[in-house]
């Protein structure tokens, strides 16, 4: 991988008892379930401590750098090596954050992510992939997870007929009220 790259070792949400709600991890130490389990419950330990409520904070652990904050009963959790930028991870993470809240309309709390965990999944997949960082615009991630362009549209690849037609029938009729 080209270390000129900002990289990510994990994209974690844990609630507010420690447990996983949902992972994404690309780093090889954390290749089994159990060494997985044993990073995020020895993170928790040291993390439920803070007040990371109003702004995130920075921490130094295990040797990884570790950005977090807490929406709701929630802690978002961006891991990356000793050597990265806390600027970038801190970006990754507010986009994290941003965007999910944007997603779930300002309702961040266990329950509604739980109902909405494909949305939290694809916003954690539109932000990193293999660890490279992709997308820091938190209003991007969003348009991307709902799959709305830029004006707010939904691409003509990915409409449906009706909404095709919809999109065509209501295009006609603004040029011709022109």
């Amino acid at each position: 991988m080209d270390t000129t790259c900002p990289t990510v070792r994990s994209l974690v949400v844990l609630d507010s008892e420690g447990r996983r709600i949902a992972v994404k991890y690309f780093a090889p130490e954390w290749a089994t379930v159990s060494s997985q389990a044993n990073f995020e419950k020895s993170l928790f330990a040291k993390t439920s401590r803070t007040n990371a409520r109003g702004e995130a904070e920075i921490i130094m652990f295990d040797d990884y750098l570790v950005v977090y904050k807490c929406l709701g009963d929630l802690m978002f959790y961006v891991t990356g090596s000793l050597s990265e930028n806390e600027l970038i991870l801190y970006s990754a993470l507010q986009a994290f954050y941003e965007a999910t809240s944007t997603l779930l309309r300002q309702q961040v709390d266990k329950k509604t992510v739980l109902e909405n965990l494909d949305l939290l999944l694809l916003v954690m997949d539109e932000i990193v992939d293999g660890g490279l960082i992709l997308e820091t615009d938190p209003q991007t991630v969003a348009a991307r997870v709902t799959m709305r362009g830029a004006d707010g549209e939904v691409p003509i690849t990915e409409q449906t007929f009706s909404q095709a037609f919809a999109s065509a029938k209501e295009h006609l009729a603004r040029s011709l009220l022109k």
